[in-house]
């Protein structure tokens, strides 16, 4: 019965498409199958081709498809991009070649983006079959109302397009009633957010943890994979329409905000503000099927398999279990982890904690973090971050962990050539022979460090077999608070492994390490009002 309402609630049919962006001259367009437009989880099959994968990632594998579904794919068909710059380009070029479908899942776009709208409007224009599907958050989308705002600008290609172009705007269940009425809605966001970021072009996607606006298309630095596969944009795009069918459907109207958002009766939930938890009973069946794994599992017939990861608390999380498997494997080498907000999951803090391979933190400067120099409560954010690296490292040295941190700057945010660093993700390296585990993992003492192997030994000097790319922070609001979609690469390819570690080395490349006394002397520590700040917003549910 659910899925069949899930299949056919009346959310506008998005039609696929073939075409290669211009911006990538040795992609290629693999689809060759017929259209869907279910939302019910795509069940993928892959091409076979020859591969090697060593016993370390079959047994990473073989745990991963008892958390999540896999779809088998080629390393030629990920693309990395490594600069806003280029991902604006890519996602202005993917618009112009999209044919039968566009769906963007994004927190916000930015409302001053008329560029980038009047794209989609171009193509809607010179497409007659195009459909386009929006998702944002309520909270976020509507910040600025009743000035301009990300709502009134969307509502304007709505009103251009209205049986072509839909947006929707989801609404945390958890911000209802007098916290709603008064928290502030420069912090609203701490109760829940749609956060997922997802960009859709006929059969091709852009996996991100980037927004829509022009700081991320210039100087906010972030990562971003393209997948040319139908089989994983058709399952993004059955998760971005089930949450949009659970979303209220913003329209044009004549009054000063330039909109309204209504929730339609054909919904198969009940509206967030007004039941709350029938809403999170309804959304958790509506999403479950997206996160049960397959029920066999063969062997995979390609070089590379991708494992798609959801998170829609509290009840559904592929996420943290496929976290707990990459980084507690027995195999792993080394490892490189980043979040532009470092608070780290109490369970994700656990699982770094005990690593006894070398990792490396990267985190945003304060210099670097997007909240420097802001006004009212959120100026305290960055102190708020560095008093939690702090805290972290001192645990970290508390264990013996061999672990450590760096921030990444690159200027100043707010001054000329200031960027923000928005980047998160895994990368991981495992051991390509078992003989020499025991040795890598060995904890050395000063005179034994420059006998044991290196890194690029014990993996094979290509560099990481897999990748953690999405939307997720990894922080307690992210697992209990915020809806967040990404993907768990493994691949024994070495082009593919030598793209990630290039992206790898150039995150790292702008950082440099930190160290405890640092994060707690003058010019760093935090003070009460900071503290005290932190206190409140957990008392009142919210997370940074």
């Amino acid at each position: 019965m659910l899925l069949r309402r899930i299949a056919t609630h009346p959310i506008r049919p998005i039609l696929l498409g073939k075409g290669n962006p211009p911006w990538r001259s040795n992609s290629r367009s693999l689809s060759t199958t017929t259209p869907t437009t279910s939302t019910t989880p795509t069940t993928p099959t892959a091409s076979p081709l020859p591969h090697r994968r060593s016993p370390a990632m079959i047994g990473l594998m073989a745990e991963l498809d008892q958390i999540a579904p896999r779809i088998d794919i080629r390393a030629d068909q990920i693309e990395v991009i490594d600069s806003p710059a280029e991902f604006y380009t890519a996602l202005k070029s993917m618009i112009r070649k999209a044919k039968r479908r566009i769906f963007l899942s994004t927190l916000y776009i930015g409302k001053t983006e008329h560029e980038l709208v009047s794209e989609i409007r171009h193509s809607l224009r010179a497409n007659p079959d195009l459909k386009v599907s929006i998702l944002t958050d309520a909270l976020r989308g509507t910040r600025e109302s009743p000035e301009a705002s990300c709502a009134s600008l969307l509502a304007s290609l709505t009103e251009e397009f209205p049986e072509r172009v839909e947006t929707r705007m989801y609404h945390t269940p958890n911000l209802t009633g007098l916290r709603k009425r008064f928290i502030p809605k420069r912090i609203n966001e701490g109760w829940g957010l749609q956060h997922i970021k997802l960009y859709g072009f006929d059969d091709e996607l852009i996996l991100s943890g980037a927004n829509l606006s022009n700081d991320y298309f210039t100087n906010r630095q972030d990562r971003y994979h393209v997948f040319t596969s139908q089989r994983v944009t058709d399952y993004f795009a059955d998760i971005h329409n089930a949450v949009c069918s659970a979303s209220f459907l913003l329209k044009p109207a004549d009054n000063p905000a330039k909109y309204t958002l209504e929730w339609p009766s054909s919904n198969p939930a009940p509206s967030p503000l007004t039941s709350p938890e029938a809403y999170i009973k309804a959304t958790t069946s509506l999403l479950r099927p997206f996160t049960t794994p397959s029920t066999s599992h063969p062997r995979p017939e390609t070089d590379t398999s991708f494992y798609p990861l959801l998170c829609q608390p509290p009840n559904l999380n592929t996420e943290l279990p496929a976290l707990r498997a990459i980084i507690r494997s027995p195999s792993l080498c080394a490892y490189t982890f980043t979040a532009g907000y470092f608070n780290p999951h109490p369970l994700v803090t656990a699982y770094l904690l005990s690593i006894q391979a070398p990792g490396t933190i990267l985190t945003a400067s304060p210099f670097a973090n997007g909240f420097y120099n802001s006004s009212g409560v959120s100026s305290l954010l960055p102190a708020a971050y560095s008093h939690l690296s702090l805290r972290f490292l001192r645990a970290a040295r508390s264990v013996h962990a061999r672990i450590s941190l760096r921030e990444w700057r690159r200027g100043t945010v707010g001054e000329p050539d200031g960027w923000t660093y928005h980047a998160k993700g895994l990368w991981v390296t495992l051991l390509q022979s078992p003989a020499i585990r025991s040795a890598a993992h060995h904890q050395p003492g000063d005179a034994e460090t420059s006998r044991l192997p290196s890194v690029d030994a014990v993996s094979g000097g290509v560099g990481p077999c897999a990748t953690v790319v999405g939307s997720s922070n990894y922080t307690k609001r992210s697992y209990g608070l915020d809806l967040e979609a990404g993907a768990l690469v493994v691949s024994s390819n070495e082009g593919l492994m030598k793209r990630w570690k290039r992206e790898e080395e150039q995150l790292v490349a702008r950082s440099r390490m930190v160290e405890e006394d640092e994060l707690a002397g003058e010019g760093r520590r935090a003070g009460w009002n900071v503290r005290v700040a932190m206190w409140i917003v957990k008392v009142l549910g919210g997370e940074l």
